[in-house]
């Protein structure tokens, strides 16, 4: 059975047996000690054995491949989540622009407030992710065509008459 598998029937199981909120406040916490260790040397590629990084960043193995599954839009190179075994070589080559911008669009407060952003970005660009995030949300509507108008192919004719006939 996949590491991949595995985590997801284990998180079945803990939500089943505690409920979705123990769920939650116990990966936080895991994930949120991830990201310090990583952030915190963000300068460094993280990679080696799947285990082996597990235990260096002081993870349990399941809970680890649930972070390698958030983190996995955030790589440069994304992992096969579902080939994944203890001995597996992995590279953690984070783009870290990707990385606070995915963070924002999980709503992950706990984690783009996390003071080690400060020594990766300024207060400036972070803002600037922020800001391309809240723009990647709004929505743009394109004008309805009414019946009554001119058809938007140029002919002159009302839509009704036009266009929209087998509309």
């Amino acid at each position: 059975m996949s590491l991949y598998k595995q985590w997801n029937d284990m998180v079945v199981e803990f939500v089943k047996a505690n409920g979705e909120a123990a769920f939650w406040d116990k990966y936080e916490a895991i994930e949120k000690g991830i990201y310090i260790g990583i952030l915190s040397d963000h300068n460094k590629i993280f990679e080696g054995k799947v285990g082996e990084l597990a235990e260096k960043l002081n993870a349990p193995l399941d809970f680890f491949i649930g972070f390698l599954d958030g983190i996995n839009e955030s790589l440069n190179e994304e992992l096969d989540m579902e080939n994944l075994k203890i001995d597996t070589e992995i590279k953690l080559d984070i783009d870290l622009a990707r990385l606070y911008f995915n963070m924002l669009d999980a709503k992950a407060e706990y984690l783009y407030n996390l003071s080690q952003w400060e020594g990766i970005f300024s207060e400036e660009k972070r803002k600037e992710i922020t800001k391309a995030w809240r723009e990647s949300k709004i929505v743009i509507k394109e004008p309805k065509i009414g019946r009554n108008d001119p058809c938007t192919c140029g002919s002159g004719r009302k839509y009704k008459k036009c266009c929209g006939k087998n509309a």
